[in-house]
């Protein structure tokens, strides 16, 4: 059975139910699970490891290397999703862009966007050659020497990064000669598929930051329409988000561009559901960075500050079902880092961080603790962003992990 064109379906676990399959099932996943559960939608929850967060309020819960493609194919035929929601970028998505269509089986938004955002390779040259958006300068290398004659060509500072990983794994900053093997070293113990081909990106001199989600769905008259949230603006350290905060001031020219540029790229990528716009701003000028056809983490403030979540927006999306990106007030949101190595941690401040007015904390489930895995976020709404930050957090700050016994 497809997804039908008028959003019909069953309750769970029965025979008319409608089946979507996540493909990660990490804290991102987690909620959007959550969010399709609530418009009864049966969920398989596919991770690399057991007990993953969304494993823990899935229908089903599967265990897997999702880059075999043979094992991939052997989950999907067992559970015959109608929708595939991929959540992770470590995923065989050669074998999705085969497979999509057949008996009407749909990848949200589409398989290639998944198989284009896998590989930062693939989504720079689209937006820089393809669709001639500003970019930074870059090169791709293969060895060592390549990536001493990319990091001539684009100068110092410049970043390097593996092509597939993601949070800042593998990521490092060169300000000269003598950080260019480590780099090499880095990138190629960290990317998400192992060693392999690295991007070399020339140093922008942006003033801030943003994240634009971006939802392509289906308007009350059935027809695919883009909405913009509230531009999302974001800390990072060493590559990885770390605090967010809605709405991020813009002046509205460059606020235009970037809605520009996200509609460029998503109207590409098509298909339904959220993507993760990151783009650098300064003063007018706007420049292309990355995209993720998914919930982003740093959206992660949208469960304070949106009538919908970036994670409800995506469930909606992908049903096709009408979608509200209206924020309801200024928020933040505050990262929660295991800060040990543990296989059980135990959480304690909680009271007190939720003492804080507008605060809530959402713990992942994680089932390990590593120091700088994140194990939870501290959201805060407020009368303004700033206000919203500081609770944020302090909420996060009250939050002790330690290891359990």
């Amino acid at each position: 059975m497809s997804l039908p064109d008028t959003p019909v379906w069953g309750t769970p676990l029965s025979p008319v139910a409608l089946k979507v399959m996540t493909l990660g099932s990490g804290e991102l996943g987690k909620e959007v699970i959550i969010a399709l559960q609530r418009l009864g939608v049966e969920v398989i929850a596919v991770d690399r490891y057991p007990n993953a967060p969304g494993h823990q309020v899935a229908h089903h819960a599967v265990v897997v290397d999702m880059t075999d493609r043979q094992a991939l194919q052997a989950v999907i035929d067992q559970y015959q999703p109608h929708v595939i929601v991929p959540e992770i970028e470590a995923i065989a998505t050669d074998l999705l862009v085969e497979i999509e269509g057949k008996n009407g089986l749909r990848v949200t938004p589409t398989a290639r966007a998944a198989q284009l955002t896998m590989n930062r390779e693939g989504i720079r040259r689209l937006a820089a050659q393809t669709l001639g958006l500003e970019t930074s300068d870059f090169r791709f290398a293969d060895t060592l020497q390549e990536l001493r004659d990319g990091v001539a060509a684009v100068g110092f500072p410049c970043v390097v990064k593996p092509v597939m990983s993601s949070s800042g794994k593998g990521q490092s900053l060169l300000r000269s000669d003598a950080d260019i093997e480590s780099a090499w070293s880095r990138a190629q113990t960290a990317g998400r598929t192992g060693a392999g081909r690295v991007i070399v990106e020339g140093w922008i001199d942006f003033e801030y930051e943003i994240t634009l989600l971006t939802v392509r769905a289906r308007n009350p008259d059935g027809d695919v329409q883009t909405y913009f949230c509230e531009p999302i603006g974001h800390r990072q350290v060493d590559g990885d988000y770390v605090e967010s905060w809605q709405p991020q001031p813009m002046n509205p020219k460059a606020l235009e561009r970037a809605r520009e540029i996200a509609l460029a790229v998503t109207s590409n990528l098509g298909g339904l559901g959220i993507f993760g716009v990151e783009l650098f701003v300064k003063g007018d000028q706007v420049w292309f960075s990355e995209v993720s056809p998914r919930p982003h983490d740093t959206g992660l403030v949208t469960l304070a500050a949106q009538v919908q979540s970036e994670f409800e927006l995506h469930a909606r999306a992908l049903l096709g079902l009408p979608v509200d990106v209206t924020l309801r007030s200024p928020a933040a949101s505050s990262v929660i880092y295991g800060g040990v190595d543990a296989d059980a941690v135990v959480f304690e401040g909680m009271a007190q961080a939720l003492a804080i007015p507008g605060t809530d904390l959402r713990l992942f489930g994680k089932p390990q603790s590593f120091v700088k895995r994140r194990l939870g976020v501290a959201v805060a709404a407020a009368a303004d962003v700033q206000i919203a930050r500081e609770n944020a957090l302090e909420a996060s700050s009250n939050i002790y992990v330690r290891a359990a016994g």
